[in-house]
């Protein structure tokens, strides 16, 4: 009887997965479609992003004398930097029937018994820094860097293991 209750629980989840496979289809039809506008400077620089983020159009207002160009650039990166936020609430909008259901469906560690559950082993995503290529932030995140503590050092290699000024 339990087996047939297995079979059956399968069976449920094989069809609610070709469900998501068919919404998730058309979400990235409709994803594919989407675009994005931030604006900066009173709405006087205006940039338009794909759904991929890229720009897909810049405008400026005719109002623009007297910037200088370091003002003007700054515009451009602010508006840039808010139509990538405002798709990212579009995106996660759209999305979020996908990410509902796959809530809804159970775990592969709800149906095997000691299968651990993964999901909780997934680190959360950390967001891209803003901040322009030579700032102070960028330099001391990048003094940090990785460390790996569990390698070799190239001194310690015995003879006959192939080193990489072999090749």
């Amino acid at each position: 009887m339990a087996n047939e209750s297995a079979k059956t629980e399968l069976a449920s989840m094989l069809d609610e997965f070709q469900q998501q496979m068919r919404v998730l289809g058309e979400m990235q039809q409709k994803r594919a479609q989407l675009m994005a506008t931030g604006y900066a400077l009173q709405k006087r620089v205006t940039v338009v992003v794909n759904a991929d983020g890229t720009v897909i159009e810049t405008r400026f207002d005719e109002d623009l004398e007297g910037l200088s160009l370091h003002e003007l650039s700054k515009a451009v990166t602010e508006a840039a930097q808010a139509a990538a936020t405002e798709l990212g609430r579009k995106s996660a909008e759209l999305m979020s029937p996908i990410q509902e259901r796959r809530g809804r469906m159970p775990k592969m560690s709800d149906l095997i018994e000691g299968l651990p559950d993964l999901t909780e082993r997934i680190p959360e995503p950390i967001p891209a820094s803003t901040a322009p290529p030579n700032s102070p932030e960028r330099h001391q995140h990048a003094d940090q860097g990785m460390t790996f503590t569990d390698v070799e050092d190239l001194d310690d290699i015995t003879p006959g293991r192939i080193r990489a000024d072999d090749w």
